[in-house]
């Protein structure tokens, strides 16, 4: 030690046990970024002299031994943006660390150089600590700080490097105020300022969170890992309910389509997260959004949404119940069943089938029409004409296309060519949109079921009147 060095005491209470060198080194790269961000000096540098050194170095203003105080920085708390300044610098954890492991630590400044050593605690001779041997600097008109640490190993480096961001190579997919949400390669990952924090097994995405909340601030332990998802996950929420990119939308509702399966990822489990996604993806797709039992129930809504060339999107029973009725972030109406089965009836146009059109067996059926009629004593008088269509309007209280319709205006009865292939159904529906004419109302009124209740009876009694004649 030279003759003009002062020692500082550490005064380290309490030694990190659990932590290894790439803890300490993840310390130093913190720091020298935080000091990047308020200087605004050019990017930082690692990397390894021919001796096999390591060199930590940032452009800032340089360390002064008052630096070596556990107390939090004044400066850095005041900035937002900081990797870990808000939650104490840690620099006295990072060498005890480094002594613990025997690692040789130089750190040169233009206030001067430091090194560790093991020294009396003044006033108490028989105690040994460790202290901070400050020199005059070697170079003095050094820019930044630059610590060189001897004996540490390049996968210390490496793992050291991995906390961050910055070194991570990860893409962001959005920025918002609160933070970024990044795309997940391997473990997602959650970063506070950039800086690795926790780790998710069934998160979608990855997060950078750059507005932190009190309840993170008290839940940044002094190792500053193993924050736990409560403390985070309002801000994760947040981050997502603040995303409006396409990109993130669509994985987003695609992964809404894992709850059939139970792949849903967690993200999706938060109903506003969902609600957010179909919004999203509402404003800048067409699609319909379908339950799982829809699907199945609903088979010709959804075949006649695919052919307007809708997208499905299958979604959760509680996200269909809280998107009913609601518009997305451009004013339009979020687009579920009910909405397009009120689409699709305005929109509608009947394909009508000439006689000559249909087949043969088609045909003898359907010129079994007035016999049907004269069985309940022919048709009444403002019905003026049945007709073949090959398409239909989805039932009002149905969720397929209707085999039948009684078109007051014009008097006609409208019947789905599919109920032409056998003489029984053919004849079910003419009589049941016959009931429809006579009584003037719908299917769920208590008159129609009255009426058609009348001509099973007629029927009835006409063929067996018949029969025994």
């Amino acid at each position: 030690m030279l003759s003009d060095a002062r020692l500082f005491d550490l005064n380290i209470e309490k030694v990190l046990e659990d932590w290894e060198v790439y803890h300490a080194i993840r310390e130093i790269i913190a720091n020298a970024l935080d000091e990047q961000v308020l200087t605004k000096t050019k990017e930082i540098e690692i990397s390894r002299d021919a001796k096999g050194s390591w060199h930590i170095r940032d452009f800032g203003r340089g360390l002064k031994y008052e630096h070596l105080t556990q107390n939090e920085n004044e400066e850095k708390l005041s900035h937002s943006n900081l990797v870990i300044g808000k939650f104490g610098v840690g620099l006295k954890d990072a060498l005890a660390t480094f002594d613990r492991h025997g690692i040789k630590v130089l750190i040169k400044s233009r206030y001067g150089d430091i090194t560790v050593v093991k020294s009396e605690k003044h006033g108490f001779e028989d105690i040994v600590t460790l202290h901070a041997s400050i020199s005059p600097p070697i170079e003095g008109n050094l820019q930044g700080t630059e610590f060189i640490l001897e004996g540490c190993s390049d996968e210390d480096i490496e793992t050291a490097k991995s906390y961050f961001l910055k070194f991570s190579g990860e893409t962001i997919l959005e920025d918002t105020v609160y933070g970024s949400v990044l795309e997940k390669t391997g473990q997602s990952k959650i970063y506070i300022n950039g800086l690795r924090a926790a780790e998710e097994e069934n998160f979608l995405f990855s997060y950078n969170i750059t507005s932190i909340t009190q309840a993170m601030r008290k839940a940044l332990n002094r190792e500053k890992t193993h924050l736990g998802r409560t403390a985070y996950t309002d801000r994760v929420k947040t981050i997502l309910l603040a995303c409006k990119s396409k990109d993130v939308a669509e994985l987003l509702a695609n992964d809404l389509q894992g709850y059939e399966t139970g792949m849903m990822h967690d993200e999706l489990k938060w109903n506003d997260v969902s609600v957010h996604a179909c919004k999203l993806l509402n404003a800048s797709d067409n699609v319909i959004f379908l339950t799982p039992q829809q699907l199945v129930e609903a088979k010709d809504i959804v075949d006649n949404a695919r052919s307007d060339g809708l997208r499905v999107v299958t979604i959760p029973e509680n996200v269909r119940e809280k998107i009913s009725g609601l518009q997305d972030y451009t004013g339009r109406g979020i687009r579920d069943l009910s909405g397009f089965k009120v689409e699709w009836n305005q929109s509608f146009k009947f394909n009508f089938v000439e006689r000559n059109d249909l087949t043969d067996q088609e045909r003898m059926v359907f010129d079994g029409t007035k016999q049907i009629a004269d069985l309940i004593g022919g048709f009444p008088a403002n019905v003026k004409r049945v007709l073949i269509s090959e398409t239909m309007r989805i039932e009002t209280c149905g969720l397929r296309e209707a085999e039948g319709l009684w078109e007051s205006s014009d008097g006609s009865i409208i019947i789905k060519r599919d109920q032409l292939r056998s003489l029984k159904k053919y004849s079910g529906t003419l009589l049941h949109e016959i009931a429809h004419a006579m009584s003037g109302t719908s299917d769920v009124s208590r008159e129609f079921e009255d009426q058609l209740t009348s001509l099973l009876g007629l029927v009835s009694s006409n063929v067996l009147t018949k029969n025994s004649n």
